[in-house]
């Protein structure tokens, strides 16, 4: 590379990534195929609007990737296109739930999302974001003993408030979805049912995590986390709704396609319908369950008691520490995680009471249950105040034997 500063941050970052346990739920490790793809000449392509009606010449072969794209992920997922719409454009998780609140929620009505401070999105109605600025937000949250959905009062509150679009969905929830109770009770209030599967699409490309097509109005996801592919987004919708979604996306909210993620993605969801990926989704769970038990073992308090996904909330002021300083101690540590609200914290989302772990990228690296008790005594040893350049030898002896996935 001509431009040696980028260069060198390009070499810095990658040595940081192949050198670290990297415990952040929402990110991978994609594979050089992917990467092929996201860095091909398909980059240098506009290509406004849609297959066979573009704005601009020169499209052949961008509609037959998008065609390609579009079919290949309604088979990962087992969906008809007789039944399914589908839109690979959206450039992110957070432009595609805009998109969808835009084709299909009035502006100034409301949508019902779990609560952020409860593992909820911006993205889902949030006061900061645009999409609770737009239209207004109607927070529902988790029981405050069990830290689990409390589908009965999600009923009463819908009830009560009529919201034109319920999102079940999640960035930090460590518990499976019951989709078939989401749908009834969207069933009883007349609205309609958007799944953000953004954080466990992969779980239900491998067939770990029950599947909300049978139940959603809306699916959307981001193509990254546990999908392992480019940070990108899908929009899935019943056909009634499909042609209001895609002029949403376009040209409501976008202008040309990013032809090269559309690529790189299309890559990831042939990597995703392989049997060697089932084996991956199942793994990431097991690895999550004994990181999460193995946590608790030695005094950790974990929200909800355990996970049923990839992710795990850890209370750290069971230790006596923020999140915020728990993520600093194990980042000085080689461990990266990310500080994350708890249920009905009291602390400020800038320094919360937990921190937020999650087994995909380790789980690619080849991580199974012995290395997962091993990074849980690491954990537990550094936030106890065990020397942290002792702990790095330990994390650097380790990830040498898992490399980054290829």
């Amino acid at each position: 590379m001509k431009d040696k500063q980028i260069e060198k941050l390009i070499k810095n970052e990658s040595k940081r990534q192949e050198s670290v346990i990297n415990l952040i739920a929402s990110e991978n490790d994609i594979s050089t195929d992917v990467r092929e793809a996201l860095g091909s000449v398909f980059v240098n392509k506009y290509s406004e609007g849609y297959s066979k009606a573009r704005y601009y010449g020169g499209n052949e072969y961008i509609d037959e990737l998008e065609d390609l794209t579009k079919a290949r992920a309604l088979k990962l997922f087992g969906i008809s296109e007789k039944a399914w719409g589908i839109n690979v454009q959206p450039y992110s998780g957070s432009p595609a739930n805009l998109a969808v609140y835009f084709a299909l929620v009035p502006l100034g009505a409301k949508i019902m999302g779990l609560e952020l401070a409860m593992g909820g999105h911006l993205s889902h109605g949030h006061k900061v974001s645009v999409t609770g600025k737009v239209w207004q937000q109607v927070a529902y949250g988790v029981d405050k003993k069990t830290e689990t959905l409390d589908y009965d009062e999600i009923r009463r509150i819908a009830q009560k408030e009529k919201p034109a679009m319920i999102v079940a969905g999640f960035t930090a929830y460590p518990r499976v979805i019951d989709f078939k109770k989401f749908r009834q009770i969207a069933d009883s209030t007349g609205a309609l049912l958007l799944v953000d599967m953004s954080h466990f699409a992969g779980l239900v490309a491998g067939k770990v995590y029950p599947s909300p097509f049978q139940y959603a109005d809306v699916v959307m996801t981001t193509t990254h986390k546990t999908l392992r592919g480019p940070r990108s987004a899908i929009i899935f919708s019943k056909k009634e709704f499909s042609e209001k979604i895609d002029k949403a996306v376009f040209p409501g909210l976008q202008g040309g396609p990013h032809a090269n993620q559309i690529a790189a993605t299309a890559v990831a969801l042939q990597e995703a319908s392989t049997p060697a990926f089932k084996k991956y989704a199942i793994q990431i769970i097991k690895n999550a369950k004994a990181l999460s038990d193995e946590l608790v073992k030695r005094g950790l308090r974990i929200v909800s008691g355990g996970t049923d996904t990839h992710l795990i909330l850890v209370d750290t002021q069971s230790q006596g520490i923020s999140g915020g300083q728990a993520s600093d101690i194990l980042e000085r540590t080689g461990i990266i995680v990310n500080k994350n609200n708890i249920p009905y914290d009291v602390r400020s989302p800038r320094d919360p009471s937990g921190i937020r772990l999650g087994t995909p990228t380790v789980t690619t690296r080849g991580m199974r249950e012995p290395q997962m008790r091993i990074i849980a005594r690491l954990i537990d040893e550094a936030l106890n105040g065990a020397s942290a350049r002792a702990i790095q030898k330990e994390v650097t002896n380790l990830i040498r034997q898992f490399p980054q996935h290829k």
